[in-house]
């Protein structure tokens, strides 16, 4: 498995918020189910961790990138606008948060998932 696709894997944030709003119905948090993550599929899934490793890759803070599902298979629009909001450095450690702003049917939520690398592959952090 190579690193890239390592990382992808643990690129799991959309994931996560994908269960967590399945289990949301039965917490009785029916708003969750209206969000522009409910829609996403497993397709939609891995194109934006591509789209979020890019961006931590080869953006500059302030920098974004727009991500559309097009080609995806789902039959719902959905868009992203990840922009870089911080970097920052200890030692051989690089970490930097992002801001994702899903949109889809007419819906939208921010995400700020933080990222961080020590000489390998980006990894989620857990707050």
């Amino acid at each position: 498995m190579s690193m890239r696709t390592r990382v992808l894997f643990q690129l799991s944030a959309a994931s996560l918020l994908l269960g967590a709003a399945v289990g949301a119905q039965a917490a009785n948090l029916g708003f969750l189910n209206d969000t522009p993550i409910t829609y996403m599929k497993q397709r939609d899934v891995d194109s934006i961790k591509h789209a979020v490793v890019s961006a931590l890759d080869e953006k500059k803070d302030g920098e974004s990138l727009t991500w559309v599902n097009e080609g995806t298979g789902n039959s719902v629009k959905i868009d992203a606008n990840i922009t870089v909001d911080s970097t920052s450095t200890d030692g051989g450690r690089t970490c930097r948060s992002l801001v994702v702003a899903l949109n889809a049917k007419g819906q939208s939520m921010n995400l700020r998932p933080n990222f961080c690398k020590e000489g390998g592959a980006w990894k989620l952090q857990k707050r």
